[in-house]
């Protein structure tokens, strides 16, 4: 099995031709040319909500293909909106019901509401970029945690975007060599220790967070070696007393990936 580092290089490399593979997979043809054809017929929360198979796939699209079977829950998400501070929707931590809920916003848009991009090709996208994830994942999750992490860090305003997504935090504490420990910390100085060690704007700039992101996957394999494969550096250090950084053990890595 290949490393999480190899793994995310090889997709981001070419990105597109990687979604492109995805897209003209025979399930993935086949849902989506159902979705295109019926999404634009659908008028209201109850339209939506009786065709499961369309509203599987938008909700898959937005991360929530497992909540789906929860209509009452997802009803009561699309009748509120998100206009109001009250609405369920923005009620959770969880961005992704916002998300969702603000594309598909009957509540605001009525009958308009599946005619724009974003309820179309926009969907879509989502959708194809999804499912990329979660087949990486199968194999190899410190990539997909790579790819869901470049995909929503760049919309980030502050670092409690972090602390508010388990996969997003999991990625700044391996990165940053945190310990998992530190979420028993308050929300308050979670946030100070981050804040300390990055800036979430530095991940609109596409070097910036790719690099901070080749030192995650570095890190990732370290902890998490792909099955087969030794960790002798790791079984040296864990039986010596001397004190090493992350930045050196992602050096390491480079250099062993090198060969």
């Amino acid at each position: 099995m290949l490393t999480a580092a190899l793994t995310y290089r090889n997709i981001t490399r070419d990105l597109d031709r990687s979604l492109s593979t995805v897209a003209t997979t025979p399930q993935v043809a086949r849902e989506t040319a159902n979705y295109l054809e019926k999404i634009g017929k659908i008028k209201s929360v109850d339209d939506f909500m009786a065709d499961k198979r369309v509203l599987r796939y938008a909700m898959t699209a937005f991360g929530l293909g497992d909540v789906a079977y929860a209509t009452a829950l997802v009803r009561r998400l699309l009748d509120g909106g998100v206009d109001s501070s009250d609405a369920l929707a923005n009620r959770f931590n969880d961005q992704r019901y916002r998300d969702f809920v603000s594309t598909f916003n009957f509540a605001r848009y009525g009958t308009a509401t599946t005619s724009f991009g974003r309820t179309q090709e926009g969907t879509v996208d989502r959708y194809q970029r999804q499912i990329l994830e979660e087949n990486v994942g199968e194999s190899n999750p410190g990539a997909r945690l790579a790819l869901y992490f470049q995909r929503k860090a760049p919309n980030l305003t502050s670092s409690l975007g972090l602390l508010a997504d388990a996969a997003l935090l999991k990625v700044t504490q391996t990165a940053l060599g945190l310990s998992p420990t530190t979420s028993n910390l308050s929300i308050d100085a979670q946030r100070a220790l981050i804040d300390q060690k990055l800036s979430v704007a530095d991940f609109k700039d596409p070097q910036k967070l790719g690099k901070f992101l080749n030192k995650f996957t570095a890190l990732w394999d370290l902890n998490n070696p792909p099955e087969g494969t030794t960790r002798p550096l790791v079984t040296l250090l864990d039986n010596s007393n001397v004190a090493i950084g992350s930045d050196l053990l992602s050096a390491i890595q480079r250099l062993r990936s090198r060969g």
